[in-house]
């Protein structure tokens, strides 16, 4: 009966979104999307924080300590959940133990940028020079996302590229543009105004079909290296104590605000991000997919856990 009851009041006050990952990076915009339309449907603020740094660990600690009442809810990515288990000995956090999921979010790609005057063209002539130079090319990622996408691309490609870590991406985005780092792989919230705007060159596509956003640029497994797919999602999760009726309630909101047409306008729609929801069951089987699918990239990868 008392779940009952706290669903019933649920939320009672205003909930926060926590972001592992700076403002205006792709969690930033769907989270504040999603956040408008939960918002309309309770009635309660919505407030989105952002708490980035340190691959996600700083705003995921913070969520899985939280009081365990849906009034603060991690939305984040396969980075935190799934890909940092397999890229570090020890994680400051469990991402299955510490969390009960609440709906995924979205699915989608990367673009491979790199500056206009760089002088590969293609994935394929960017092969060609990274085998005639190993390591003397560099990249940029401020995620394991973005990193293993481009660890991915070094295993299957055969080549050796210097890898520049930074604390978010759309800081290696912008020295990409500055000319410090020659590549990277960046979503398209980052990649594409830049791609329009001329300001960046995409050589290709990481998921296994094109951007509907940029039908132009081919995918990687097309341009140059064949069988290449990553993609990346997001997801909302909430401290593991939460009651099972909040946490229910909670996915009926999220669901419906991934699905509502602000949420397309402000986010889907501009991105090209395909809308993912599923159940709070459906999203841990998901996880657990994804986590044995990314043990086997790490490890194909030749990636040694920090």
């Amino acid at each position: 009966m008392p779940l009952l009851a706290s669903a019933q009041v649920f939320p009672d006050r205003p909930i926060t979104f926590v972001v592992p990952f700076a403002a205006g990076a792709a969690t930033d915009q769907v989270a504040r999307a999603v956040a408008g339309a939960v918002a309309t449907a309770t009635r309660q603020s919505v407030v989105v924080e952002n708490k980035p740094g340190a691959n996600g660990f700083i705003g995921v600690q913070f969520v899985a300590k939280a009081t365990a009442d849906g009034h603060t809810v991690l939305v984040t990515t396969n980075s935190t959940q799934v890909v940092n288990l397999h890229l570090f000995r020890k994680l400051p956090y469990d991402p299955v133990a510490d969390f009960a999921p609440v709906t995924a979010l979205g699915r989608g790609g990367q673009f491979m940028v790199v500056k206009p005057s760089f002088p590969a063209k293609t994935v394929a002539e960017l092969v060609a020079l990274a085998k005639k130079d190993p390591g003397t090319y560099s990249f940029g990622a401020g995620s394991s996302q973005s990193r293993v996408g481009v660890e991915l691309l070094q295993q299957m490609a055969g080549i050796r590229l210097l890898h520049v870590p930074y604390k978010a991406n759309a800081q290696a985005l912008s020295d990409l543009m500055g000319g410090q780092t020659d590549m990277m792989m960046a979503d398209a919230t980052l990649a594409l105004p830049q791609i329009k705007a001329g300001t960046l060159r995409a050589l290709g596509y990481s998921g296994d079909k094109r951007s509907a956003l940029a039908p132009d640029v081919p995918t990687v497994a097309e341009a140059g290296v064949p069988g290449y797919d990553m993609g990346y999602w997001f997801a909302a999760y909430v401290p593991a104590k939460t009651p099972p009726a909040v946490v229910r309630r909670l996915n009926e909101l999220l669901v419906a605000a991934a699905h509502s047409e602000a949420a397309r306008t402000a986010f889907y729609g501009q991105t090209g991000t395909e809308i993912l929801t599923t159940t709070p069951e459906g999203l841990a089987q998901f996880q657990a997919d994804e986590s044995r699918k990314w043990a086997g990239i790490v490890k194909s990868a030749g990636i040694e856990p920090e």
